[in-house]
């Protein structure tokens, strides 16, 4: 029985891969696509990044295994200013952005679905390890039931009309199970290994794709203690994020982090660890997956980042777009341009960008 058409993102990995094998098994029709995101000019890129012309042969084996249709999209000047220029343009703000958000936000749940009507499919389909589920009132996005593996901080923007378009058909399995369906069927990237990088930054190096892609460097300046004394010289802004205390370059009585970047300054704050800590941030870009504002403040849990653990708290709506969080207890380096992200248990309620 057809359950309809539905267009697979697949990176080339194995996750994407059984994703398309499993929607297959389950009886969609299915085509199968890997976006072309940079190419030599926007990207310095090495063996551990993804969607690498390596990647899109892996995609095509696994398509050809399936004997399903077959795309490469290319979607590289799009990524280039809504992906790589917003990531270099934020830290030469001295804001530490989220692109892999940003990716799923403007790449994967828009054009990828813009392009999957336009082949007459119902649906798009991801490898993430997350989970959608209808109720009543609409749509909810919850975690993936491998917690080691979940995915839901980084899809807390997507809509009532998104959700009701996508599959996820990895939410309820391990990493464990996906590589051995992957073997099971004889893909060529059954045990490949996970990209580690952001995809257009290699190595880890973000200042060196900053400086490539705005084609300037950055002057060095001071670091300054919470009272703005001079404490010595820094690199450049773009070296450095809230909470770091590696590579600073100073030897000072006691251990420093990076507290604050005033890039209208050019100066780097540095403090003892109990200056990271503070109860309460400024939201800006809130979305809730439900499409409505609560209309009262609301309790649950907040992650501040991808790989911290959810911390109670309330949010206060200010806004139908701005909302202050007020946690419990004081976290630990909130750091602007990351997302905060709202639960309650297992469902994710929405989220936002940290500005203060």
């Amino acid at each position: 029985m057809n359950k309809g058409k539905v267009l697979a993102a697949m990176s080339g990995g194995v996750d994407s891969s059984v994703t398309a094998q499993l929607l297959a098994e389950q009886g969609y029709e299915c085509i199968g696509c890997t976006m072309r995101l940079y190419d030599s000019a926007d990207a310095l890129c090495s063996d551990k990044t993804c969607c690498s012309l390596d990647d899109v042969e892996d995609a095509r084996s696994v398509a050809r295994r399936l004997q399903i249709p077959y795309h490469v999209f290319n979607f590289t000047d799009a990524f280039r200013e809504q992906i790589i220029g917003k990531f270099a343009r934020c830290y030469a703000a001295g804001v530490t952005p989220n692109p892999c958000i940003d990716c799923n936000r403007y790449m994967k749940f828009a054009k990828l679905l813009e392009r999957a009507r336009v082949l007459g499919c119902q649906y798009m389909a991801t490898g993430h390890y997350a989970r959608i589920e209808q109720t009543d009132q609409g749509y909810v996005l919850k975690k993936g039931l491998d917690a080691s593996k979940d995915q839901s901080y980084v899809l807390y923007m997507l809509t009532q009309e998104q959700l009701a378009h996508t599959l996820l058909p990895l939410g309820g399995l391990t990493k464990q199970k996906v590589r051995e369906i992957a073997e099971k069927h004889g893909f060529i990237n059954a045990r490949k290994r996970d990209s580690q990088d952001i995809c257009f930054v290699p190595d880890g190096d973000y200042a060196k794709v900053v400086e490539h892609h705005l084609g300037r460097s950055f002057s060095p300046g001071n670091f300054v203690d919470t009272r703005g004394r001079v404490l010595g010289q820094h690199r450049g802004i773009i070296h450095y994020t809230i909470g770091q205390r590696r590579g600073l370059g100073l030897c000072l009585p006691q251990t420093h982090y990076v507290c604050a970047v005033r890039a209208s300054a050019n100066e780097v704050v540095l403090g003892p660890a109990e200056e990271l800590f503070s109860k309460d941030t400024k939201i800006e870009e809130c979305h809730w997956i439900s499409g409505k504002t609560p209309p009262e403040p609301v309790r649950c849990k907040v992650k501040v980042r991808y790989r911290a653990r959810e911390q109670w708290a309330t949010v206060v709506p200010v806004s139908d777009n701005t909302a202050t969080v007020c946690f419990d207890e004081p976290q630990r380096a909130i750091t602007p341009g990351q997302a905060a992200v709202f639960y309650d248990g297992d469902t994710v309620l929405g989220g936002g960008v940290i500005v203060a």
